[in-house]
């Protein structure tokens, strides 16, 4: 028997479903896989509880600590949530508005992934600094975007990390249309990189790994749904977020701290591939059009298909800004009146890495109870370990344990996890007899 070890113990008796630790644990035995567990080691940071007792205009700034990357996400959903409650409508401003402010988070988070922590893995390099060595301009693109959608967000939320624009009933502020109209232009101007983006991640090499899977997104029956729809599941389910619980699951694995997530029993994909196959004919014309070229079909059963998956939502993105910028006006107001009362609060957004899912039960006073929050990455860590299972045996168990390895992290970062193993090498512990 062989071993290797790369890991450290963290406990963490605190359940948290945001950022962390990963690490796997692949056992092999007579050729066959007796043992894998992704083992998630989240810091217990206390969000839920942290909300609880605070005034519902104080939540969209909260949650958007939760996360870096996408705090877009995070504050549209609870602003969503909280207007459904109160019954807010908002105005066609700051609807169209909200839409673009996401827009800039898909835009950066999917090039963050692309060029800083997926495509390495297919050219043999460790890093993007190494791909940056053989792929210098497709790296410069790849940053350029990323700064576009940094500076989308910031124009919304008064800066780009952890914004602070949305407020229940719509933004604090509107931009002024000179700023707007330089934004267009670089947008505009991004177009013709975006779609170079497809090409060039349409034609990297990447495993031919054929498996089985329920994609679940939400659905809109206008437009690709990004900030609001039903969510969908291939299987031709369609429900409004507040059936969420009757069909979809949360539970305690002994190994790991992180909640896994099943649908009908059974693990399930949310994010970029699976948004792409259930919506994909929702996409603008041109769009469709790249993608045709790109000799992908949908739906794809390939989970390696994730990095087109989230190129193609970059120029949909850059087209569905540019849409709603096109004659942009300031508003009278960019908010409406909110009047609080008491009842529970139920929305769903798409994050870039998926489906995510608010609940909060407030008092009349516009206080917050008790509040629940599903990310994209819990409800894919079911699904990961079967992709895990089901990949490892495709590629050969016989391989080393590096390329083991390798290929495990390749899995694991396809899903884009905000958990660290996302952005460091993954510690596995590869034990045969």
């Amino acid at each position: 028997m062989t071993e290797q070890k790369r890991s450290v113990a963290i406990h963490v008796p605190v359940l948290a479903r945001v950022e962390g630790e990963g690490a796997l644990d692949l056992r092999i035995d007579d050729g066959d896989i007796t043992q894998l567990r992704l083992r998630i080691f989240e810091p217990p940071r206390y969000f839920e509880k942290f909300l609880e007792g605070r005034h519902y205009s104080d939540i969209p700034d909260f949650v958007a600590r939760i996360c870096g990357i996408c705090p877009v996400a995070y504050q549209v959903t609870a602003a969503q949530a909280l207007e459904k409650l109160y019954g807010v409508e908002l105005s066609p401003w700051a609807r169209a508005m909200r839409r673009v402010f996401y827009c800039g988070e898909w835009i950066q988070s999917h090039s963050l992934h692309i060029h800083l922590l997926a495509a390495p893995d297919f050219f043999g390099c460790n890093s993007a600094i190494e791909l940056a060595k053989i792929a210098p301009q497709e790296v410069r693109r790849g940053l350029r975007i990323q700064a576009l959608g940094n500076e989308l967000m910031d124009l919304f939320g008064a800066r780009s990390v952890h914004p602070v624009g949305v407020r229940i009933g719509g933004f604090h502020g509107a931009p002024a249309p000179a700023r707007v109209q330089a934004i267009r232009e670089q947008l505009a101007a991004a177009l013709p990189e975006a779609e170079a983006l497809v090409r060039w991640a349409a034609g990297i090499a990447v495993p031919q790994d054929d498996q089985a899977f329920t994609s679940v997104a939400l659905r809109h029956p206008d437009e690709y749904a990004i900030e609001h729809g039903a969510i969908g599941a291939s299987d031709g389910l369609l429900i409004d977020a507040e059936a969420f619980d009757a069909h979809f699951a949360e539970h305690h694995e002994a190994h790991s701290t992180a909640l896994f997530s099943h649908y009908h029993g059974q693990p399930y994909l949310v994010g970029p591939l699976a948004r792409l196959n259930l919506n994909h004919g929702s996409l603008p014309e041109k769009v469709q059009t790249l993608l045709a070229e790109s000799g992908i079909a949908l739906p794809s059963r390939n989970l390696f298909h994730s990095l087109v998956a989230r190129a193609i939502e970059i120029l949909l993105a850059l087209h569905e800004a540019l849409r709603l910028l096109d004659d942009y006006r300031v508003p009278a107001s960019p908010w409406v009146p909110v009047t609080p009362r008491a009842g529970v609060a139920i929305g769903c957004t798409e994050a870039p890495r998926g489906l995510l899912w608010h609940r909060y039960e407030m008092d009349a006073e516009g206080r917050v109870l008790n509040a629940r929050i599903v990310p994209p990455t819990s409800q894919n860590q079911a699904r990961i370990e079967e992709d895990l299972r089901l990949s490892l045996r495709s590629f050969g168990l016989d391989q080393s344990d590096d390329a083991l390895r390798l290929h495990c992290e390749q899995v694991i970062r396809n899903y884009d996890p905000c958990i660290s193993c996302a952005t460091h090498f993954l510690r596995m512990h590869v034990k045969r007899g």
